[in-house]
This record gives structure tokens, sequence and C-alpha cells, in this order.
């Protein structure tokens, strides 16, 4: 206690005896207006408030308080830097249903919500007369082919000519072609789900005329084969590949879903210098939609072995030089503050990998830090 009144009782004298001088110099510098005299005095006074901090770290006065403070014994762990970047649920099977043959909905089997496999029948349009068409088609088909079947038979036998046996053979090809084209015609009034997924919209009701729209016949979606669409800076070309995997995270859900870089493009874009990139995504329980917006975290640096620490527990000084206090000779929940000067490394979720300075199995003040110096007493 003797000791802290002969600090105060000399520092109140220092500072009366030369307080007008320097109040003086400064104001002069500041006057002067010039800028290198300026910066050049705020270091000199930097410098001495350094000094000032340092000699009360030494005095015993410090070491003689016992500071209260959290901390936490280091272990190497994997570390693990993102980038983080915003993208969007996509799937390719997300479609609007057009009708291939224009004409009047006969048929309309499915209702929105109706889960619907490949191939099913959605609905028909009627086929404007094309049935009957067909009917002739085939009576003129079976004609065809019955005479050249006889025509065959007799050129077999020498009988007839060989031009009369090409003419039968061409009639019934020909024949065969329209019966083919009109049924093809046929079929595209058939509209069939082309791939497995659900019936999401309705736009039309049987009975209506329909035709190929922008808003089509209905929606159909599968939302088993999600993924997120986005670009990454150019910087990271070769830090990704197919593979990586991905932490994806909707806000909207507040789930973080497991993916993995699926699709790596091959273009620079010149306007933003980005490539893009599609991440797979699963849906277990089909709460992803399309147009959803993502946070992506790619993980473009591995550090296995790293020693970590929060990053708030760093502080520099004056010079820029990065340092932690750690705890030093402890006994128990005792110690001795310890001011170590280290070497950071990239940042990310809140803690800094530390790339020298600290030993794998050091004692890291993790609360308390701004109030303790170099040599106090700590209770942890």
């Amino acid at each position: 206690m003797k000791k802290i009144l002969i600090l105060t009782t000399l520092s109140i004298v220092l500072i009366a005896c030369n307080s007008s001088e320097k109040k003086q110099s400064v104001d002069d510098i500041i006057a002067s207006k010039d800028v290198k005299a300026i910066t050049a005095k705020k270091a000199e006074l930097q410098l001495q408030l350094e000094q000032i901090d340092e000699a009360l770290a030494t005095l015993d006065v410090n070491k003689e308080v016992v500071a209260l403070v959290s901390a936490v014994k280091l272990k190497d762990t994997t570390f693990n830097h993102y980038l983080e970047i915003q993208g969007s649920i996509n799937t390719n099977e997300n479609v609007l249903i057009q009708p291939e043959f224009p004409g009047n909905l006969v048929e309309l089997n499915v209702k929105a919500g109706q889960k619907v496999s490949k191939g099913q029948v959605l609905g028909r349009t009627d086929d404007g007369g094309m049935s009957q068409q067909l009917a002739s088609a085939e009576n003129q088909y079976a004609l065809a082919k019955t005479t050249f079947e006889r025509q065959k038979n007799l050129w077999s036998q020498k009988i007839g000519s060989e031009i009369q046996y090409l003419q039968a053979q061409a009639q019934m090809i020909s024949a065969q072609k329209g019966v083919a084209q009109i049924k093809a015609q046929i079929a595209k009034t058939v509209i069939r789900a082309p791939f497995s997924g659900t019936i999401d919209e309705v736009f039309v009701e049987k009975g209506e005329v329909v035709a190929a729209s922008a808003q089509g016949l209905m929606r159909i979606v599968n939302l088993g084969n999600m993924y997120v669409s986005t670009s990454i800076p150019e910087s990271y070309i070769g830090k990704l590949k197919v593979g990586t995997e991905v932490d994806v995270y909707l806000s909207s859900l507040g789930k973080t879903y497991k993916g993995k870089v699926r699709q790596i493009g091959n273009f620079i874009n010149p306007n933003n210098r980005s490539f893009g990139i599609e991440v797979s995504v699963p849906n277990p329980e089909n709460l992803l939609r399309p147009n959803q917006v993502a946070k992506l975290k790619v993980i473009d640096y591995v550090s296995k072995n790293a020693i970590v620490v929060p990053t708030n527990v760093i502080q520099q000084d004056s010079k820029k030089n990065s340092f932690v206090y750690t705890v030093a000779n402890s006994t128990g929940k005792t110690g001795i503050a310890k001011k170590v000067m280290v070497t950071t490394g990239q940042s990310s979720d809140n803690v800094t990998e530390i790339l020298s300075g600290l030993d794998s199995d050091a004692i890291i003040v993790t609360e308390g830090m701004n109030t303790i110096s170099d040599g106090m007493k700590l209770n942890f």
C-alpha cells in the first residue's frame, strides 16, 4: 500500500511540474499545423504511455493483486476456414407441362398435391378426328400389305413383272408410314409425366381448349434432386473440386444440411470475375423448395492438429503485434498471468488459428484479459 501511495504522489508531482510545459509544447505543435510534427508527437506520447504500462507491469504492486479470470486449456484440433456466400435452391425437375397437341382437354386425371410416376397419363386432348383417319389408313395398309404378299408369291414363281412387285412393295411401305405418322400425332394428345414427382399446381379445367402457353397446364416438381447454385470469386479456382463438402444453412428453416460440390463452371463471368458452382443437397424431409435462399460455407483451407483460440482473446499492442495472456505456474485454479506474443493465421467461426507462440497444452485466459497485466496473480 505504501508503494502505491509513493507512486501516486510521485506522478502528481511530475505532472504538476511539467504539465504547463508539455501542454504548451503540444499546443505549439498543433498551432503549427505541421502534419509530420503532430504525427511524431503522437508517436512519442504513445511510446511514453507504453513505457509507463510496462513499468507498472513490473512493479510488485501488480503482483500483489489477484485477478479473477476464466481460462481454458488448449488442445490440438482440426481448423477449417470457410468461404461464406449466398446461393439459391434449385431443382432440374421443376417444369410446366405443356400440351403437345392443342385442342379440347377431354381428360384430366390429376389434381394439385398428387404424386405421379414417370410416364403416367395426366390428361388427354381431343385428337380432332385423327382416330377416324387412323382407321382409314390402317385399312389402306392392310390392303397394300395383302397386295404385296400376293405379288411377292407370283414373282417368286416368275409370274408377272418385277416392276409390279416393286410397286406393290412401295405402296405397302408408304401405307405403313402413313399409319405410323398418324399414330405419332395421336400419341401427342396424351399428356404424360416426364418424371416422377408431385403435381404442384393445376392451371386448367377439364373441357377447356388448351394450347402451349406461358402458364402451361400444370406444374410438376421433384424435390428429391435438389441443389444450390451460386457464383464463386475466380481467386478460388484450384481450391474447390467436385466432392468438396459444403455446409448449407437455410435461415427460413433454421437447419444446416451437408452438401457436396457436384459441378464447377468452366467460364469466368467478365462482369464480376466469378464462376458458377452447383452443390447437391439431400432433402430427406422434403423441406427444401426451389428458389429458397441458402448460405453456403465452403471449406477452402484445412489445418490438422492446429492450435486455435477464441478470436476475441487476441489483443494488439501499439506496434500492432498480437498477444494473448496465458496462465503460467498454474497450481489447481491459481497461476500467474503471462503475456505471450503470437503469430495469427486465418479466422473462422469466431476462432483464429495460432501459427506460432503457443503450445498445444497452454492455458489461455478467455475472460478478464483486459483487466490483467504480465505477472499478475490469477484465480480461474
